[in-house]
C-alpha cells in the first residue's frame, strides 16, 4: 500500500488541475495521484493559512518553513500573498516535491524554495521565524511529534510554530507535546473539529 508520505509513490500518476483561491488571491495547483489531498486543497490547510495570513499581515521579511508541503498549497500560498517573505518548502514525497516545483514555476512564484527532507532534517538550527505544519497523522504521533521537535531546534527565538490538526486525529496529544516543548501553547482558531495550534519559541 503506497501512502503520500512515502519517498516513492507506486500509485500510477493521473495528473489534474485545481484552482484555490484565498484573500482574493489565487494559484493554480497540478496535483496527482500518490499526494495528500489531490481533489481539492484540504480545510485543514486552507484554515492554517487563513489563520496565519490573518495574525501576520504583510510586514517585515520573514523566514517561513512549510513541513510536509506536499504539492505546494500552503507555502506557495503564502508566498504568493507575502512575496517580502521566504517559504522553505519542506517533503519527503517525490512525487510531491516534483508537483511543488511545477506549481512555482507555473505560478511564477520566486521568494520560495523547495526541498527534499524528511521532517526538518535538511534544515539548519535556529533559521526560522515561523514553522506551519499540516503533518502527516497517518504516518504517526512518533513522526509528527518529531517534527515538532525539530521546529523548535530549527525556529529562531521568539519564533512560531503553527499546527493544524483533527481532535479526532490526535490534537490533544499534539498540544501536549507543544506545551512540553515550548512550555506555551494556544488554540488560535478551530472550525468544524480541527484546531490551530500555536506554541512560541522563547
Amino acid at each position: 500500500m503506497s501512502h503520500y508520505y512515502d519517498e516513492n509513490p507506486e500509485v500510477k500518476s493521473d495528473e489534474k488541475q485545481i484552482t484555490y483561491e484565498c484573500y482574493q488571491h489565487s494559484i493554480n495547483l497540478i496535483t496527482d495521484n500518490g499526494v495528500f489531498s489531490r481533489d481539492k486543497v484540504d480545510f485543514g490547510s486552507d484554515l492554517l493559512i487563513q489563520t496565519f495570513l490573518k495574525a501576520n499581515p504583510p510586514g517585515p521579511s520573514k523566514t517561513i518553513a512549510d513541513v510536509g508541503c506536499g504539492y505546494g498549497p500552503i507555502g506557495l500560498m503564502i508566498a504568493k500573498v507575502s512575496p517580502h517573505h521566504h517559504i522553505t518548502m519542506l517533503d519527503v514525497n517525490r512525487r510531491a516535491l516534483e508537483l511543488a516545483k511545477k506549481n512555482k514555476k507555473k505560478n511564477h512564484i520566486e521568494n520560495a524554495d523547495i526541498f527534499e527532507s524528511d521532517g526538518m532534517t535538511q534544515v539548519d538550527n535556529n533559521q526560522f521565524d515561523f514553522v506551519l505544519t499540516n503533518p502527516p497523522i497517518r504516518a504517526g504521533k512518533t513522526v509528527v511529534h518529531r517534527i515538532f521537535e525539530e521546529a523548535y531546534q530549527k525556529l529562531k527565538s521568539n519564533g512560531e510554530l503553527f499546527v493544524v490538526i483533527q481532535k479526532k486525529q490526535g490534537m490533544p496529544s499534539a498540544k501536549k507535546k507543544m506545551d512540553e516543548l515550548f512550555n506555551n501553547v494556544e488554540v488560535v482558531n478551530k472550525s468544524k473539529g480541527y484546531y490551530i495550534l500555536k506554541s512560541v519559541k522563547a
